[in-house]
């Protein structure tokens, strides 16, 4: 194991994006370098720890608000987060950063449309169709980071120009050693 600070890796972005296909291959390039690493993931977090909650703005502020409790336990005893969450609120990530401290935004961004070209499991298509209330991007706001540390453009990028990207990061800000 290497010698690291706790650090929370936040990608925000829309349903499609990129920020779980990102996060998967850091993972483990972080875990080959020795680094203590967690990740969190929308689909995996509401199938437990926020199950009760459904996709009104206050069950996603929640939703996030748990989310970053963990993350801000995971990160104060050293530990690397990998959170990705589409968190479409500013104001909300934004507290999530005064909590967890050690707060890295990661904007994946990507054009609503290539998002719904991507689109494996069909909600855009209901969406549009208006059978899904409250989605993101479509019926929902989705409030873009203003400031982000890294941004990734997943339509023009490559998956592992995004993790080199994030990894480069990490290393000039000395969250993790330089390979």
């Amino acid at each position: 194991m290497c010698n690291q600070k706790g650090f929370t890796l936040w990608f925000t972005g829309l349903s499609g994006s990129g920020k779980t296909t990102i996060a998967i291959p850091l993972e483990q390039k972080l875990r080959q370098r020795g680094v203590k690493v967690e990740r969190l993931d929308g689909d995996i977090v509401r199938q437990s720890l926020t199950r009760d909650l459904g996709f009104s703005k206050e069950d996603r502020n929640m939703n996030i608000e748990r989310i970053t409790f963990v993350a801000k336990l995971l990160t104060r005893n050293d530990i690397g987060v990998l959170c990705s969450f589409i968190s479409p609120y500013r104001a909300r990530r934004a507290q999530s950063r005064e909590e967890i401290g050690e707060f890295i935004e990661v904007f994946v961004e990507c054009p609503v449309e290539e998002c719904a070209k991507r689109d494996v499991k069909g909600m855009y298509a209901k969406a549009y169709a208006g059978e899904i209330k409250n989605f993101t991007g479509v019926s929902d706001p989705y409030e873009e980071p203003e400031n982000p540390e890294i941004v990734c453009h997943t339509a023009q990028e490559t998956v592992e120009e995004s993790v080199a990207k994030v990894i480069a990061y990490l290393e000039e800000h000395e969250y993790i050693p330089a390979a």
